[in-house]
């Protein structure tokens, strides 16, 4: 009768981890994510760079689209938004919308900046603030803007 006390007793210390061994598990997870986490994080940081610097070059032919159409570049006042909506009274030679889907944001969740040059023959500044939302900037919070470097 004594063996059949003493095998509940080992079956239960045997049933799960101890927790030591969870410890470890958690440990090497840790490990792992601490060394792989970066890394993903970099690479999303890549890819919102490139995205950005694709959707510049779409506005910028948006942009040289239109100023076929109505023979000029919109106004600071007009900004981007010209490409997806205008009365076509009023911007004669208007047949946009430019942009399939609307004027998108940046990678950022927000808008791009848009920048007239003097000369109305130059094509204007597109700019993506980057990932900090400022002028200027370095790596991933650099500036990203069409012509030059795009």
């Amino acid at each position: 009768m004594r063996r059949h006390a003493e095998r509940p007793r080992r079956a239960r210390r045997q049933a799960g981890y101890s927790l030591l061994e969870i410890l470890i598990v958690l440990t090497i997870i840790a490990l792992i994510a601490a060394l792989v986490g970066p890394r993903l994080f970099a690479q999303l940081d890549r890819s919102k760079v490139t995205t950005a610097r694709v959707q510049v070059r779409s506005l910028e032919t948006a942009l040289e689209t239109m100023r076929i159409d109505i023979g000029r570049y919109p106004s600071a006042s007009e900004g981007l938004e010209l490409l997806s909506h205008a009365d076509p009274k009023a911007v004669s030679g208007w047949y946009g919308p430019y942009l399939s889907g609307g004027l998108p944001p940046d990678p950022w969740g927000r808008p791009y900046v848009y920048e007239p040059t003097t000369d109305p023959q130059q094509p204007p500044h597109v700019i993506s603030l980057g990932s900090d939302g400022k002028p200027g900037g370095a790596g991933g919070a650099a500036d990203i803007r069409n012509g030059a470097g795009v």
